[in-house]
């Protein structure tokens, strides 16, 4: 029991922070023999073209924004297109984008879900580069340079920005999403450095353009699920943290958890077909991380959480003699009694920061065993159900 209980304290711990550590030092040592990896310089006359695809469905409270947004952005004249696709919208979204002619509108009545309508956008795509980003962010004014510039390396596939949550001072419990994904930046960032990001975010993210392969139209994580597909067939996918995509943090802790639900279950469905990388013959370095920094998350850790806390209780309580039992339980007890105390508190719209992290720490894995069973079930659908945003 000891011995199962400290192997699943390891690998609950290794998954969130040990990987992240052990990185660190791969990458000082890789330094140390190769040099840092530095981005390609700006040259303006060597940025392949590209064309930006913005799905949008029922997304008249924002699309005007984004517009604006997107056609401030920076980038040679020329050598850009942008493409809207509003299939199944029923509100006033298409004809908000008709109105801008710098920007081609696709639109059809009859909702297939958003990864149908990227495959019906890509099949107009004609330039070197495509670049997704969702319509409820917005990005910085250099975004698509910052992006573009990568593929002046040829055996870059894909290039995944930087999601960037905004929290104010009204924030409730998701401002724990903030802080998640400033931490999963910095891992991004040493994935990408150490040899390949392991999967992208829908917010901002691209590739070139003849790798892309259509995903099955039932696939729940479609970014997560393309960009891993460029990674496999052996080219790296790096990071860009100076092109960012911002958005407002969820609406309420329930609509982060619906959210997190969500991608869990995509989560396993993506390790289920993508069963290649999972062989450490053909990519080693793409396999462990990939298993470090994703697999852990979505399968086995909340289910360690539980076995490690019912093992300690079962230890201590058999009166096993020993001090450093009873400190780790009750260590335990306090950060899950945090975590509680932060529901209770959220849920009265009482604000404690310090109890944010904790909470969504939980709140994160308990929707991680929730999106196992959904798949399991075949209760998860792949139509793309947006969390309210503030």
């Amino acid at each position: 029991m000891k011995i199962a209980l400290w192997l699943s304290l390891f690998i609950v711990f290794y998954a969130f922070f040990g990987y992240g550590i052990l990185l660190f030092f791969l990458i000082k040592i890789r330094r140390a023999v190769k040099g840092k990896r530095v981005p390609p310089a700006e040259d303006f006359a060597s940025l392949p073209t590209c064309t930006l695809i913005v799905a949008a469905y029922n997304e008249q409270d924002f699309i005007v924004e984004k517009i604006k947004n997107t056609l401030a952005l920076n980038y040679p004249a020329g050598k850009v297109q942008y493409v809207f696709v509003t299939d199944g919208s029923s509100d006033s979204t298409p004809e908000l984008v008709a109105a801008y002619a710098e920007i081609k509108l696709m639109h059809k009545e009859g909702r297939s879900g958003k990864i149908a309508a990227v495959h019906r956008a890509m099949d107009e795509v004609t330039t070197e580069v495509v670049v997704f980003t969702d319509a409820n962010t917005f990005l910085n004014a250099d975004a698509l340079i910052k992006i573009c510039r990568h593929y002046a390396d040829p055996k870059i596939g894909a290039v995944a920005g930087e999601k960037r949550v905004h929290a104010d001072e009204t924030a409730d419990a998701t401002a724990g999403e903030g802080f998640y994904w400033k931490y999963e930046s910095k891992l991004k960032t040493w994935d990408a450095e150490l040899h390949t990001v392991v999967g992208a975010a829908g917010e901002l993210f691209s590739i070139r353009t003849d790798l892309y392969r259509p995903v099955p139209v039932n696939t729940i994580l479609d970014d997560f699920m393309i960009s891993l597909l460029v990674a496999d067939e052996g080219y790296r996918v790096v990071y860009e943290p100076e092109a960012y995509a911002t958005e407002n943090g969820s609406e309420s802790v329930g609509e982060e958890l619906k959210r997190k639900i969500r991608i869990a279950a995509g989560g396993i469905q993506s390790i289920v077909w993508l069963k290649s990388l999972l062989n450490p013959f053909k990519q080693p370095v793409l396999t462990f991380q990939y298993v470090s920094h994703r697999v852990l998350r979505w399968t086995v850790v909340p289910f360690l959480m539980i076995l490690a806390l019912i093992i300690n209780i079962v230890i201590v309580v058999s009166g096993y003699d020993s001090i450093l039992y009873d400190v780790l339980l009750a260590a335990q007890i306090a950060f899950y009694g945090a975590s509680l105390l932060g529901w209770i508190l959220e849920s009265k719209q009482i604000k404690v920061k310090i109890l944010f992290i904790p909470y969504y720490f939980c709140m994160m894995n308990y929707a991680v065993i929730r999106g196992i069973f959904r798949y399991s079930a075949g209760k998860q659908s792949a139509v793309w159900e947006k969390a309210k945003r503030k």
